[in-house]
Order: structure tokens, then C-alpha cells, then sequence
């Protein structure tokens, strides 16, 4: 079954009602989640953009504003500044003491290369550390804190935070910590703004921010030293340039992230050499502050209070003498490095704070996963479509001509009568003007119209309506409501000729139709024969929409599966069989809501062929509202799933009957399964590309495939001779059309995997499609 299919009509037993409105309750839930489901994709999309800063990004760097409100004890301070007491204070590194700080981390190639040197050398680094980058890669951040390194927060997308509201400044800080508290177990009071370097850069856009923060218990960290490593200079350059003068204390900048580092992982050994044979110490920021309250504590010898919060400690926090210290003088120059976890600047994730980390760790563990894959099968849908359209193309071609041949014939020409069976059930609006179609026939037939126990006159008005035409061709057989499939199966039973046409009440035939319909009978081998079902009420956009796709899959798809000899499909409204090939395969089924697909496959496994004949054209009635519409094709799709299931052995069956499992059914799967699921993802990308990464570059990629299914529906338009207006419509049914087929879709998927049933559907009819004359 393809969803570019005219399909039976599907019959509500009246005795099931209540059942039926059951199952109808049961459907809501599975709607939700297939809602749901698309929400938390999108979600995922978007958690991942944040992340790359695709979403949200801000690339807006300040440079040169006056500092004219900023205290000039501040500019010209150390490159520690507490809010200790509320009052601005700064504190420098003291001489013949080095801490190395690293920005922009942690990168997966090169953080770890660095962490490698610094135990090498048994040297403690301070790593200030990007959110997005800490939720990607929590692993190497907890190696950090278990090694004794000191992290410190460098918001969480990398942005100039004088840019932002202070709404945005917390959510950098409070997502940063999360992803600290998700990743190592620790929070941090170290913060270290992008973009800044000494204390002298700070001005009266970013002085707020850092009182602010520092209020919030935060100590920002500035550099004397820079290594400009990041523009990637040289080796020797790198050391000369970190190297602090006249043996001064420095906090010296390095870069384990943000581009290519192999030079920084070259220069920092050596650098370290360097220093440590000049006789200098390295420590962390914590150590630095240690060692500063300890040297104001000895010089006023009072043993007063600890300096409340080393390293930016919160307001009223005590940290004792030598806990989390990492730097420890040796007499040769160099560090015995404390491994422990907490530095003075850690503090140890609790509660709410460390479930809500680990939460988003696992959500972008989950993005970091889903949406490389997703893009991959985007990928690799894209280029199935694209090959799927092109096939299409060149054997629609191949077919029509064909086809259309001046000496193309089936075999003898068959003029012998046919029997036709209509299954109706509360047809009184359409019944009428399908007999007034047939009564039109250019090929000799008998009607054979069987009334499912409708209960609003159709056999009274079937009857009338042969009276009126004068048809004494027609004999109506009344059943109790059964079903479709139970009415189709009673009309072949009493059929009076060796070939059945069956078609919907609600359809209305051209009147050479059934004539058309049954010449490919002339060769032995074909066992049944798909028509050209057509959507008669299309003025309306929701008629719009369907007629393309009608246009579309008969045109193209079937005459590519025909060629293919694995059509999936004869359509209910209009369709031909030979009689002892329905009773060979066992009738109709009622084993699944798609008894035209199911009997499709089983007429191939049976060894018969089946064809499609363009020239066989019907008029159908085509659902009204999008409701209609939902449940249609959500009955289509959830059948289609059934009877694939249900004829799953045809993978393995030999010979000629073995051809649909071998073609057919990967390519049903396919492009009627797997494709649809990813298609609206396919314009959720498309959005977030135009609204986050290129417009542009997007909205052509949208348009040229846009283009590309435009030449394919005129083709098949051009081929069936139809008016090109209609194609108007097309990119608004992109929009929306394709949404809500994948919804559908979806939520036949759900109602499959929790064993859902789902019962036979009336849809509403209103008699508009009349006899083929009046179409336009």
C-alpha cells in the first residue's frame, strides 16, 4: 500500500460501537506521543545547536570601551580579584611563582595530552572550562579534578558576557556548575571571562558583571602572562612569551581547546623545564590565594580569622589551613602536587544540584548521540529520495512508452462480460451517481451491488436508481454488516463471469473504464490489473493536495513498480481480478485493515502478475477535513504494516512468486515506511538551518529539492494530460501535508508496537464527485 493510493473504504460494524469508541479513546494517548516524539527530536536538535553555539551563539567581542567607572587599584592590581566583604580586592601571584591556567577546554585530543604533562611533571594546572564543552565530555573533566587539577567556569556557550542581560549571565554561570556538578561531582567558585586577559582590560560594561558575580561568592581570575599560543606563533615564541620578567609571580595563560594546539603541547614541557630550572614553583589559583592569606596572617601575627572564602570562597566560609593546597615549595624548584579532588575553590555537589547535572549530562549524551545519527540517515534518506526520484523518472518514461505503442496490445482484445461489484455501506449520498456511471459502460457487465446492512436506504435507493436508468443489469444483495472485506468476498462468490471488477460505492467510473481495465486479461499470466484512481472533489486545498499525490503515485509509482512486475497494491476504488485467483489466494482477508494490499501480495506469492493500466480512469471521493483525512491514512499505514507482517515470509520465497519479497517489500518499507518517518525531520533541519546557521544556503537547499519534486509531479501531471495549476499548491503541502503524514505515520507505528487494534472507519461523504463528464 502506498500512501499515494486510492484505498477501499472501511465499514463500521454497528455492533461494535461501543468498541469502537473505545478504541477511538485509545487513540488520543498515541497521538500525544507521536507529538511527543517529534517534540523531543526537536528538542534534541536544538540542545545540540546550543551547545556548538549554533543556537543562542553571540560572536559579538567589546573592544576598546572606556573604563572611566572601573577603580584604578583595580586596573593596576593582581590578577585575582575577591569581593571579599563586598569591598573589590586583588591579589598577585607571588614572585618565583607560576600558575598555569588553561582557557576554552576540555577538547578531546587535546586536554588529555596536556593533563598527561602536567603529571608528568608533577605540576598542578588551573583549567577554566567552557559548559557545552564540560556536558560533552565529562569523562576528561573528572580525570582533571581526580589528578588535583582546579577547574573554574568560562560560561557555558563562550559568550562576551558585557553583551548579555543579567538573566543570560546566570543562566552561563548556573548551567556551567550544573554541568561541573553532572561531570566531576564539584561546583566551583573560580570564574574567568572569554575574551578578557589582564586586569587593565576590564571596563564599564564588564565592571558590573563582576561585582555582580563577585557578590555571588565568585573570584575572577585575570593573567599577567599571556603565551598568545592560540595564534599558534611557534614553539620558542610560546615559551618566550610566557615567560614571566625580572622572576615576577605571573598567572600565565595557555589554551587546551579552542583550534588546533599541537604547538602549546609541544612549548609546555619545555616551558615547564624552563621555569623549574629558574627556580620557580607552580600552584594553582587556590594555592596562590592560600599563600596569600598565610603571609598576611604571619605578618600581623594575630591569628586572626582565616581570609573567608580562599579563592572567592562564599562570604562566612572558612577553609583550614592546607586543605585543597596544590602548590608546596621544594627545595630544587619544583611542586609536590596534593591530589585532592577539593581545592579550596571546589565545593562538592549535593541534593537537587547534583541530580539536575547528571540530567543534563544525559541529555546531551543522548543529543551528542542522536543527532550525528539523525543527520546520517537524513543523509542517507536524502540520497534514497533522490535516487528513488530519479528511477522513477526514467521508468515512467520507459512505461508510458511502452505502454502507448501503436502496436502495444495485450493479447485479443477481450470483449467478454465482466461481473462488477460495488460493497456499500451507507452510501445513499454517492450510490445513486456510481450507477449512473456504470449504466455508461462501453463493455458488457454485470453490477453486482452488496449492501454491508447500511441503515439509511442504499439498497431501497441502488434499486430505484436501476429503475430510473433502466439497468436490468443490476442485482442488489443485502448481508449483515460484516465488513468490506466479507461484502467484496459474497459479490465474488456470486459473480456470474470468470473476471470481477471492484471498485467503491463512492466512485465513479469513465465509461470506458471497465473496458480498459480488463484487456491486460488477454495475457494468462496477469492475475489482477490497479486502475487510475483520481480525486474528483480537488477545488478545495485539502482535494488539492491529494490529487497531486494521487497523480504522483499512480503515475510514477506504479508504473515503476509495474515494471518492476512487485506493484503493492490494486486500489479499492478500482481495481480488476481474475475470479479464480481470488478464490486460489483464499478471498479477501479480513486478517488486516488493508485487505487491497494484502490480497496484492498474496495474488504475487500465488505466482500471478499484476499490472497497472493508466487508461483505466475513477473518480473518487476524496476526505473532506484534515480529521477525515488523519484517519484514513493512519488506517492506510497501520494496514499496510499489518499485511507486510503478515506476508513477511515472502523475503525467503523462490522463484517468480519470491519477486515482491526480494523488490517490493524492501522498497514498500523503504519509501513508504522508513522515508516518511524522516522526511518532516528533513524540514525541522531545514528551519534550524535557516533560523541558526546560513538562511541562505538552506533555503536553496530546501528550494532545489522543492524543484526537483515540482519536475517530477509535472511529469506525471504532463503524462496523465492534467492541469499544471494545481502544482500551486505543492510547496504549501511540503509544509504542512508531509507534517501530518508523519504524524500519522507515527502514531500507526505506536499503535503496532503496543498491539493496538483499530476498527473499520466510515468516512463522511457528501455525493459531490458525480459522473466523470462534470470533472474538471
Amino acid at each position: 500500500m502506498t500512501t499515494t493510493s486510492s484505498r477501499g473504504r472501511r465499514r463500521a460494524p454497528t455492533r461494535m460501537s461501543r468498541a469502537a469508541g473505545k478504541a477511538a479513546a485509545l487513540q488520543k494517548p498515541r497521538v500525544i506521543l507521536a507529538l511527543l516524539l517529534l517534540l523531543a527530536l526537536t528538542s534534541v536538535m536544538l540542545l545540540d545547536g546550543y551547545l556548538r553555539a549554533e543556537v543562542g551563539g553571540d560572536e559579538r567581542v567589546r573592544t576598546g570601551a572606556s573604563a572611566a567607572k572601573v577603580p584604578e587599584k583595580i586596573l593596576d592590581g593582581g590578577p585575582i580579584l575577591t569581593f571579599q566583604g563586598g569591598q573589590a580586592t586583588t591579589v598577585s601571584v607571588p614572585d618565583k611563582t607560576i600558575a598555569l591556567t588553561f582557557d576554552d577546554g576540555p577538547n578531546p585530543t587535546w586536554t588529555p595530552q596536556v593533563l598527561k604533562i602536567l603529571q608528568e611533571y608533577d605540576v598542578p594546572g588551573t583549567f577554566f572550562l567552557v559548559g557545552s564543552m564540560v556536558s560533552r565530555y565529562p569523562g576528561i573533566v573528572k580525570d582533571m579534578v581526580d589528578e588535583g587539577n582546579e577547574v573554574g567556569i568560562h560560561t557555558f556557550t563562550h559568550v562576551d558576557l558585557s553583551y548579555q542581560s543579567d538573566a543570560r549571565v546566570d543562566r552561563e554561570m548556573e548551567q556551567t556548575q550544573l554541568a561541573l556538578a553532572g561531570a566531576a561531582g564539584i561546583t566551583t567558585t573560580l570564574f574567568r571571562a572569554p575574551y578578557s586577559s589582564e586586569t587593565d582590560a576590564i571596563d564599564n560594561y564588564s565592571w558590573p558583571i563582576y561585582k555582580k558575580l563577585g557578590e555571588d561568592g565568585y573570584t575572577s581570575v585575570f593573567v599577567d602572562t599571556d603565551s598568545d599560543d592560540w595564534k599558534k606563533p611557534g614553539v620558542s615564541k610560546i615559551i618566550k612569551w610566557a615567560t614571566p620578567e625580572d622572576d615576577k609571580g605571573a598567572s600565565v595563560l595557555f589554551h587546551d581547546a579552542g583550534g588546533e594546539r599541537s604547538q602549546t603541547i609541544k612549548a609546555l614541557p619545555k616551558y615547564i623545564e624552563k621555569m623549574k630550572a629558574a627556580g620557580y614553583t607552580f600552584t594553582t589559583i587556590s594555592g596562590v590565594m592560600q599563600e596569600q592569606n598565610a603571609a598576611a596572617r604571619g605578618a600581623s601575627g594575630t591569628g586572626q580569622q582565616q581570609a573567608a572564602g580562599a579563592a572567592g570562597a562564599q562570604p562566612g566560609n572558612v577553609v583550614p589551613d592546607g586543605e585543597g593546597g596544590a602548590g608546596g615549595t621544594g627545595g630544587n624548584g619544583g611542586t609536590a602536587q596534593t591530589v585532592n579532588r577539593l581545592q579550596a575553590s571546589h565545593r562538592e555537589a549535593t541534593g537537587v544540584t547534583l541530580y539536575e547535572g547528571k540530567a543534563l549530562i544525559a541529555a546531551v549524551t543522548l543529543a551528542e548521540w542522536t543527532v550525528p545519527a539523525l543527520s546520517v540517515g537524513l543523509m542517507v534518506v536524502g540520497v534514497a529520495v533522490m535516487g528513488r526520484f530519479g528511477m522513477m523518472l526514467i521508468l515512467a518514461r520507459r512505461h508510458y512508452r511502452k505502454r502507448n505503442k501503436r502496436r502495444f496490445s495485450w493479447g485479443p482484445t477481450v470483449t467478454r462480460p465482466v461481473s462488477v461489484i460495488v460493497p456499500a455501506y451507507n452510501e445513499k449520498e454517492c450510490i445513486a451517481n456510481t450507477l449512473k456511471s456504470l449504466a455508461k459502460s462501453t463493455h458488457p457487465i454485470e453490477i453486482i451491488v452488496v449492501d454491508d446492512g447500511s441503515t439509511d436506504n442504499t439498497s431501497e435507493i441502488s434499486r430505484e436508481a436501476a429503475r430510473a436508468l433502466g439497468m436490468t443489469n443490476v442485482r442488489v444483495i443485502r448481508q449483515e454488516n460484516a465488513g468490506k472485506p466479507a461484502a467484496l468476498n459474497n459479490g465474488v462468490r456470486s459473480a456470474s463471469y470468470d473476471i470481477v471488477v471492484m471498485m467503491d460505492g463512492d466512485t465513479v467510473f469513465e465509461p470506458d473504464a471497465v473496458h480498459q481495465l480488463v484487456q491486460p486479461f488477454a495475457d494468462p499470466k496477469v492475475g489482477a490489473v490497479a486502475g487510475n484512481a483520481k480525486v474528483g472533489n480537488r477545488d478545495t486545498i485539502i482535494g488539492a493536495w491529494q490529487h497531486i499525490e494521487y497523480v504522483m503515485g499512480f503515475n510514477l509509482d506504479r508504473r515503476m513498480y509495474d515494471l518492476m512486475r512487485c506493484m503493492p497494491t490494486i486500489p479499492g476504488a478500482i481495481g480488476a481480478f481474475r475470479r479464480e485467483a481470488v478464490l486460489e489466494v483464499g478471498g479477501m482477508s479480513e486478517d488486516t485493515l488493508a485487505e487491497d494490499t494484502d490480497i496484492t501480495i498474496a495474488m504475487h506469492r500465488a505466482g500471478w502478475q499484476v499490472v497497472y493500466q493508466e487508461h483505466a480512469k475513477a473518480w473518487t471521493e476524496a476526505p473532506g477535513s484534515l480529521k477525515q483525512l488523519w484517519s484514513q491514512r493512519y488506517r492506510w499505514s497501520y494496514g499496510t504494516m499489518q499485511a507486510l507482517w503478515k506476508h513477511r515470509k515472502s523475503l525467503t520465497d523462490k522463484g517468480p512468486s519470491g519477486r515482491f519479497g526480494r523488490v517490493g517489500m524492501p522498497l514498500v518499507v523503504i519509501f513508504q515506511i522508513i522515508t516518511p518517518v524522516f522526511a518532516p525531520l528533513i524540514d525541522v533541519f531545514t528551519i534550524y538551518s535557516m533560523i541558526f546557521i546560513d538562511f541562505q544556503a538552506a533555503l536553496l537547499a530546501w528550494l532545489a529539492v522543492l524543484g526537483i519534486q515540482l519536475g517530477c509531479a509535472a511529469y506525471a501531471f504532463r503524462l496523465d494530460r492534467e492541469k499544471y495549476r494545481y502544482l500551486l499548491m505543492m510547496p504549501l503541502q511540503q509544509l504542512a501535508y508531509r507534517q501530518m503524514m508523519y504524524l500519522v505515520l507515527i502514531h500507526s507505528c505506536i499503535t503496532a508496537l503496543t498491539g493496538g487494534r483499530l476498527r473499520w472507519q466510515k468516512l463522511k461523504r457528501t455525493g459531490e464527485v458525480g459522473t466523470p463528464a462534470g470533472v474538471s
